[in-house]
């Protein structure tokens, strides 16, 4: 089997598996009208449709459904050998691919992520933030990183020991010309930086005290959705803010920002690494496992 035709094999499972050619070429690292002739020339050798084709959607055909469940498992199997063989090598190399929420990946990225990359400089990692929560194996990562309560049972996890809370921030000028809240409840007398979740709702400020849990539904004049910019508009004086306190820690240090609440905002579940069990992981995966359990162990 030549290495074009894994290729376009790799090809035809990244599209039914994501369901978009833009999406498919995006991960395959090509162009979409690359892939789009890859696909069209491999149909014209087997000489079946494996895909219908609309301006909007893509959907297998009978035979292409049937072509990729038998193809699938042969292509694991292929994969599977190949990373067995490279397991051999003395020196780590190949590609890592990580999902991760955007928080986590900025707590790991210097003290994990880029001291593995000097160590191992032959190690490429491929790293994908996003909000939402994705089956790894189905997307194609070789590793997530989630807070610990949400990793599926049936992985394993490597906890990374990190401390996390949440914070409610504001600037000082804010605090000196509205005052400070002392009760999640206040909030309502006060201008808030709303948050939007990845599934596009709106997030209700969470607070927990004394084994009271509470809610609170705030109002403001903005809606954000991405931390590093309810950072930035608290800091301006905007309203109350609430991210994770680690993407807030060195403004807080500075004096740039004021916690408040801290006492209703206590210590969430530590982040952990985690992966599918596997059989003869490649080198550079195994080096990346080592390095998680030394860095929580520090």
């Amino acid at each position: 089997m030549t290495r074009s035709v894994l290729a376009d094999l790799d090809a035809v499972l990244s599209i039914a598996r994501l369901g978009s050619f833009r999406a498919a070429a995006l991960d395959l690292g090509i162009s979409t009208t690359a892939l789009s002739n890859s696909i069209a020339k491999l149909e014209q050798r087997l000489g079946i449709r494996l895909f219908n084709r609309t301006t909007r959607s893509v959907s297998l055909t009978d035979a292409g459904k049937t072509f990729v469940e038998r193809v699938g498992p042969a292509m694991t199997d292929i994969h599977d050998a190949m990373l067995a063989a490279q397991s051999l090598q003395e020196i780590p190399t190949g590609t890592l691919r990580i999902n991760a929420f955007a928080t986590a990946a900025r707590e790991v990225m210097e003290p994990l992520i880029l001291s593995f990359l000097q160590r191992y400089p032959q190690v490429h990692v491929d790293m994908v933030t996003e909000g939402r929560i994705v089956d790894i194996v189905a997307a194609g990562f070789d590793l997530g990183l989630r807070p610990a309560d949400l990793v599926p049972a049936d992985m394993i996890a490597v906890p990374l020991g990190l401390t996390r809370s949440n914070a409610v921030v504001a600037s000082p000028e804010f605090l000196r010309n509205h005052g400070t809240p002392m009760v999640p409840t206040d909030l309502y007398r006060f201008r808030c930086i709303r948050a939007r979740l990845p599934n596009n709702a709106l997030f209700r400020w969470k607070f927990e005290k004394d084994g009271n849990a509470v809610q609170i539904d705030v109002q403001g004049s903005i809606t954000l959705d991405e931390p590093s910019l309810v950072n930035i508009a608290a800091q301006n004086g905007v309203g109350l803010g609430y991210v994770m306190e680690p993407d807030v820690r060195e403004e807080i240090a500075a004096g740039r920002l004021v916690r408040v609440l801290e006492d209703w905002t206590p210590t969430l579940a530590p982040l952990a690494l985690y992966y599918p069990g596997r059989k003869n992981p490649p080198a550079a995966f195994s080096a990346f496992i080592q390095a998680a359990r030394e860095f929580a162990n520090r």
